[in-house]
């Protein structure tokens, strides 16, 4: 399954496309993560654990969103976004979202 944020797919055509598929997952802020947020911003640096949080909920976002292109017979996911939203105070939802395509 080939995943681009590009309209369009160098040296690819386009033959057919499926509609809009996404993912999304919710995440909830670890107590253990909070403190650890706590501390280093007192000093300053890179927020390790929420970075990991993040990256963790993209991942799982896009392969829902793959699952989704899969079903309905897509080979490709174009013109990809993400988007977060606050869902409630200490979680938050990243959602990924694109068209689904065949290609040739």
């Amino acid at each position: 399954m080939l995943i681009s944020n590009l309209e369009i797919i160098p040296g690819k055509e386009i033959t057919q496309h499926l509609g809009l598929v996404q993912g999304s997952t919710v995440r909830s802020k670890h107590v253990g993560r909070d403190l650890m947020a706590g501390i280093k911003n007192i000093f300053g640096g890179e927020l390790v654990g929420y970075t990991e949080l993040l990256q963790e909920a993209r991942e799982e976002a896009v392969e829902r969103m793959k699952q989704q292109a899969q079903a309905v017979g897509a080979n490709a996911v174009v013109n990809v976004r993400f988007s977060t939203s606050s869902v409630t105070q200490g979680a938050a939802e990243l959602f990924a979202y694109g068209s689904a395509v065949i290609l040739r």
